[in-house]
């Protein structure tokens, strides 16, 4: 059962939430298995569409794959090996010490840490790892980027929740009291027409808040200098975001 303290800011939307965001590179995965050893269970929190959960699956010998939101897990993909469970990161339902891995992407910042790491200390093996990972404002071409920062700071800056901040400062000051495990530098990359990459924007959250309180006027105009940047709607061009991890020892 859901913590009543879950705070779900995209079921709203999750459909579009899983056909716009973007994969995550399979170099992270590799990299994964290798910090942990044996490789028989991995728990992805807060698991969202399943995006990393599955890619997970490919080097695991089986995902539990967790989230609070029965919304997000209805739309996530059925995968051999993946195990959807509605539950939340602080309430996860494994038994103690029977994951090798825990992997949280893009949702540490919604999170209680005290409490989500006691759960981790709770159900991950004695050096075992734990990877949280973030990725920052998408880039395409300074033109085109202009435009959309100025959106992300300016028109919906404030309809961004405070734990935003978290994610633009790569989670470097969120409380992660595990041995550092250094990690490469990774980037996330799509190529992607003008409608694709409006559609990822639309999943927002901020977005999603500011048209329920104002209208689409803004947004509207958004979409046409950003149309009037890309050119052609049909050329397809690079979309990228960094993408930053942190990784520690559970237990050590």
């Amino acid at each position: 059962m859901p913590d009543a303290r879950f705070a779900d800011h995209f079921s709203g939307h999750a459909a579009q939430y899983a056909r716009f965001r973007p994969d995550y590179p399979p170099a992270l995965f590799t990299w994964l298995r290798g910090i942990v050893r044996p490789r028989r269970l991995a728990w992805d929190c807060a698991t969202g569409n399943g995006q990393a959960a599955v890619a997970l699956a490919a080097h695991f010998d089986s995902v539990v794959a967790t989230d609070g939101s029965a919304a997000q897990l209805a739309a996530a993909t059925p995968y051999p090996r993946v195990r959807y469970v509605c539950a939340t990161a602080e309430q996860s339902g494994l038994r103690s010490a029977s994951a090798d891995i825990v992997t949280v992407a893009q949702a540490l910042h919604w999170l209680d840490l005290a409490r989500f790491y006691r759960e981790v200390n709770r159900v991950v093996v004695r050096g075992g790892a734990i990877a949280v990972w973030s990725y920052g404002q998408v880039r395409v071409e300074p033109r085109i980027d202009e435009v959309v920062d100025t959106l992300y700071r300016e028109t919906i800056g404030s309809y961004w929740p405070s734990e935003r901040a978290h994610v633009d400062n790569g989670y470097r000051d969120l409380a992660f009291p595990f041995e550092p495990i250094p990690s490469p530098s990774f980037e996330m990359a799509r190529q992607w027409t003008l409608d694709q990459l409006l559609g990822y924007i639309g999943t927002w959250s901020a977005v999603q808040r500011y048209r329920r309180a104002n209208g689409d006027g803004d947004l509207d105009d958004f979409a046409a200098r950003l149309a009037a940047s890309w050119g052609k709607p049909s050329t397809i061009r690079e979309v990228s975001w960094p993408l930053l991890v942190r990784a520690g020892r559970v237990g050590a």
